[in-house]
């Protein structure tokens, strides 16, 4: 009996896949399991709605840089992070006094990354997000001055990135390791197959279904 995830055409039934995204951290995790994609950046506006909690915000924002992007027979995946303590979204530091305060409110405590992912193809769109808690080892005025001269903490939500230097300060991680990076890719995979799609450890193909199975 054929396996029904494995076309007997695949290449015929391949789809294009877009990253809606400049981040080269989720371009690096598509690249990592194998998706090959297009870099295809949304431009969008992040700003905050009256009211609107955290994983709203995440989701709305995944969705909105997934529509924005349409490339005819082409899977688009967008996706949003950010960094949640006590209630209060971290995002992207503005300078070093405003990365050394994320960190130094960080610091030795836990706290929730939110990272949502939307797929479109076709008329389709659908939408999950992943909550993972980290936690830091607690940092001294050395340690934080030292990170941030490494130029990490400048570009990442929360100012640090978990996939570099941040490794290092990063006491436990519960949840999806690569959500917190900036994609989560089992959750992908799961809203990739709800769409009619597969991802069988390689491109993204549409799925077939053997009438005789």
């Amino acid at each position: 009996m054929r396996d029904a995830r494995r076309p007997p055409n695949a290449e015929a039934d391949r789809v294009p896949v877009v990253l809606a995204s400049q981040s080269p951290r989720r371009r690096q995790l598509l690249s990592l399991v194998g998706i090959e994609h297009e870099v295809r950046p949304a431009n969008i506006d992040e700003t905050y709605l009256a009211g609107e909690e955290p994983r709203t915000h995440a989701l709305r924002l995944a969705r909105e840089k997934a529509a924005a992007i349409i490339v005819p027979g082409a899977v688009t995946i967008g996706s949003d992070t950010i960094v949640v303590a006590d209630g209060d979204v971290l995002g992207k530091p503005r300078d070093e006094g405003e990365a050394a305060h994320m960190l130094r409110r960080l610091s030795g405590r836990s706290h929730t990354v939110i990272t949502a992912v939307a797929v479109r193809w076709r008329d389709g769109m659908v939408s999950d997000a992943e909550e993972v808690g980290v936690t830091f080892r607690s940092l001294s005025d050395r340690d934080i001055r030292d990170y941030i001269a490494t130029g990490e903490p400048m570009d990442k939500a929360g100012a640090y990135g978990i996939q570099g230097y941040g490794a290092t300060i990063v006491e436990r991680v519960d949840g999806d390791y690569f959500a917190v990076m900036g994609l989560p890719l089992n959750r992908l995979a799961r809203l990739l197959e709800s769409l009619g799609l597969v991802y069988h450890f390689g491109p993204v193909r549409v799925a077939q279904r053997d009438a005789t199975a």
